[in-house]
């Protein structure tokens, strides 16, 4: 049997060119995947308390949250004082202490360059259930933040 080619861990720092505010598209991964961890009613309330608890505590600003049964997704900017990787760790470490959640180590961050490519994105995110055949409608999606 051959060995499978190893994953690339990425570094996540934000080069210095990079305008403070700027808004970066996240996916988060759970360790196992293929099944429902995250969209049941006792977890996805706690981790998406926790998202508006990082929102309001400014340790990040988030545009929109939204967990699938195995992963998450997110647009959020961060404040000149804290690290990306620094953020989402703790979020991680806070969230599988809790919750309990198994996370993949690391996460996909992706820099939006433009009122355009945040709305694609934006859209990507809401969309993501309903690709999935698990709504027919954005609003029926009850697992994302902010609710409206």
């Amino acid at each position: 049997m051959s060995s499978l080619p190893q994953r690339k861990n990425l570094h996540h720092s934000v080069p210095s060119w990079v305008k403070s505010g700027s808004k970066f598209f996240v996916t988060i991964n759970c360790a196992k995947r293929g099944f429902n961890q995250l969209c049941r009613d006792t977890v996805s309330n706690s981790l998406l308390q926790s998202v508006e608890f990082y929102h309001q505590k400014c340790r990040w600003h988030c545009s929109i949250f939204l967990l699938m049964p195995d992963h998450a997704h997110a647009i959020i900017s961060l404040p000149p004082n804290e690290s990306m990787p620094s953020v989402v760790k703790s979020w991680k470490r806070y969230t599988a202490k809790y919750c309990p959640i198994s996370w993949q180590s690391g996460f996909f961050d992706h820099r939006i360059r433009d009122d355009e490519s945040w709305e694609e994105k934006a859209q990507y995110i809401r969309l993501n259930p309903v690709r999935r055949g698990l709504i027919e409608k954005i609003d029926d999606w009850p697992y994302r933040w902010p609710k409206a």
